[in-house]
């Protein structure tokens, strides 16, 4: 599955780079407003920190939400408490846009993460032109020279790297990255199985000053209540707060 969805990122990736060509795209880049400091709006802090997502759907649960209007339902999040806005970019099986990401930052002041398979630095180059100040990077997606390479180049565009993780040599491959924010995902994305323990197992290895998130399998405050007891900094929540009232769903997580 996840071989499947990086090919079919890169696919349209490449389909969008025949429309707008690398140097426009470098270009578009350069002439967006800054970044905005993600590191500083997820510090640790006396409650967790909540990144919430904006998801219409996934290949595990299919659709969740019609989503008319993200930058609606971003601004709600906002106004709950959030810390950064996660949107899902990817279009297949997510039913995602960078439209929906270029609404989201038009409407937030936080910080916002594109959420998608991203394996080139074409992909990087859009998500900055489009206004993310965060990208998700899959250590499983990326072999080692390729995760440092985008890496790199999302840290000189003055984004920050979300590297995701499901192991402790993936754990140990982000580190060696230079990651400063690590998320640990509970969903295996081979067999889209969740393990609400695998972050207690992992986030020992991430080191003292790495910020670390928690992924998946938060669906009421008890899981949120368990990942901060296992010493998650941030939770990143989609499917509880797009199928319940995201309000007060969101003033229940940040509560723990």
């Amino acid at each position: 599955m996840l071989a499947e969805l990086v090919g079919g990122a890169v696919a349209d990736a490449d389909a969008r780079a025949a429309e707008l060509p690398l140097d426009a795209v470098i270009a578009a880049a350069a002439d967006a407003p800054p970044a905005l400091d993600a590191l500083r709006a997820l510090a640790p802090a006396d409650r967790v920190k909540v990144i919430a997502e904006v998801k219409r759907a996934s290949p595990s649960r299919g659709r969740l939400a019609d989503i008319p209007d993200p930058a609606a339902l971003a601004s709600l999040y906002e106004a709950g408490g959030a810390s950064a806005i996660s949107v899902l970019t990817e279009q297949r099986r997510f039913l995602g846009s960078l439209d929906d990401l270029r609404a989201v930052r038009a409407a937030v002041g936080i910080p916002v993460l594109r959420k998608d398979f991203i394996a080139q630095p074409y992909q990087v180059y859009e998500a900055r032109a489009a206004g993310a100040d965060i990208v998700l990077l899959i250590v499983a997606a990326l072999d080692q020279p390729t995760l440092e390479s985008l890496h790199a180049l999302t840290l000189s565009l003055g984004m920050t790297a979300l590297v995701e993780t499901h192991s402790a040599d993936e754990v140990a491959r982000a580190v060696d990255a230079g990651a400063a924010l690590i998320g640990v995902n509970a969903r295996n994305l081979d067999t889209f199985e969740l393990d609400r323990d695998l972050f207690g197992t992992l986030a020992d290895r991430i080191p003292t000053g790495v910020i670390r998130v928690a992924e998946s399998a938060v669906l009421g405050p008890d899981d949120v209540a368990h990942y901060r007891a296992s010493g998650a900094d941030v939770v990143l929540v989609g499917e509880a707060l797009v199928t319940s009232d995201p309000t007060a769903r969101l003033a229940e997580f940040l509560s723990v």
